[in-house]
């Protein structure tokens, strides 16, 4: 028996490259289905062609992140009932913004990854492992403030999002300002000086706006533009000389 119309889920993705268009796909309905299923049945038994990310499919990994009826999601985590509300809405699907596009929902990511270097994104020691162990004292303010923002998977769901770097792409972004906010509070680093210069340039922190799109869409619930906050004031704090 065929399926009625009501059974099936109308979806329209994202196929090609930068000049690309959307498909469209007849996808079964299902309970408690995620857009990240309505993707892998396109891919499985509609169109093999058909090319996206995915790993765990349970909120770790991040590589599943796309753009979901205009706003950039983690699909694994994302239920078709969260996004259509209303009988004959589309689902719409497409590869995450500011990043260029592979093929399909697929993006090229070594850009985003290239900002967190540049932000000296990275934990920079002068001990070697014949050291004893240094200890982080978890009370402390400093811990406090990185813990609050370490969980980050670098899944570009903030960088996508971001309105500053569609309009000025060298914008180092909220993940990798993020990241650097957690090193700045790292009492063992030694790099502070040179990550705070790389943070302070015209691409980095204050070119934040504060618009806040990148802490309302973060799926681990962190709060980049907090972070991108803290490294301002630290600037302004800074001693001159700064340090290493």
């Amino acid at each position: 028996m065929q399926p009625s119309v009501s059974d099936m889920l109308s979806v329209r993705v994202w196929r090609g490259a930068e000049d690309g268009a959307f498909e469209p796909f007849e996808v079964p309905r299902r309970a408690s289905q995620t857009v990240l299923d309505a993707v892998t049945h396109i891919q499985r038994s509609i169109d093999a062609t058909l090319s996206y990310r995915f790993a765990c499919r349970v909120g770790m990994c991040g590589s599943c992140a796309m753009t979901v009826n205009g706003r950039a999601r983690w699909t694994c985590r994302t239920h078709v009932a969260q996004v259509l509300r209303r009988p004959g809405d589309v689902l719409e699907i497409a590869p995450l913004n500011h990043l260029p596009i592979v093929k399909d929902l697929a993006v090229d990511m070594t850009r985003f990854f290239d900002k967190w270097r540049e932000a000296k994104g990275y934990f920079a020691g002068n001990r070697d492992r014949c050291a004893p162990l240094e200890l982080v004292d978890p009370a402390s303010p400093e811990r406090q403030a990185a813990d609050a923002a370490i969980e980050c998977i670098g899944c570009g769901v903030c960088y996508a999002s971001c309105d500053v770097v569609g309009w000025k792409p060298d914008y180092l972004g909220p993940a990798a300002l993020n990241r650097a906010w957690t090193l700045v509070n790292d009492v063992r680093d030694v790099q502070q000086g040179a990550r705070h210069d790389a943070v302070a340039t015209d691409a980095g922190c204050h070119s934040c706006h504060t618009l806040g799109s990148c802490t309302e869409r973060c799926p681990k619930a962190l709060a980049p533009t907090a972070s991108i906050a803290g490294l301002k004031r630290a600037g302004r704090t800074r001693p001159t000389g700064g340090g290493q």
